[in-house]
């Protein structure tokens, strides 16, 4: 319960970053690799080494990085127009590390589930 409750003091989990382009940590809209290993922050920033038991961890029908990766783009209400932006002036960089985080969750997640399968039933 700590690991979820307290999941932005989490340690991230190390990915590589392929950098090109000027410095930009804004985000309009991510999106994974065909074979998710790989996240395509922006046009700067691309993320490598995405573990696939990250995507085993799941809320409802899509992984917690989906979820990220859903929710965390820049997109405007047609019928009101009011804009939605997630990027932190404040912090520029919390969306990328929100997603190290939500990583290392993840894959810690699996891990204890995965422990879980080893304890015995009680009678």
């Amino acid at each position: 319960m700590a690991l979820h409750i307290g999941y932005e003091q989490q340690p991230e989990h190390p990915l590589q970053r392929i950098e090109s382009g000027p410095l930009n940590w804004r985000v309009e809209r991510m999106s994974l690799s065909k074979d998710r290993t790989e996240l395509r922050y922006n046009t700067f920033l691309t993320l490598r080494g995405i573990p696939p038991d990250a995507f085993e961890y799941r809320l409802g029908n899509r992984s917690a990085l989906e979820w990220i990766i859903d929710q965390y783009q820049v997109s405007t209400d047609k019928r009101s127009g009011i804009t939605n932006d997630p990027n932190r002036p404040d912090d520029p960089q919390y969306i990328l590390r929100l997603i190290g985080q939500v990583l290392h969750v993840s894959l810690e997640t699996v891990r204890l589930v995965n422990q879980l399968a080893s304890l015995p039933l009680l009678p």
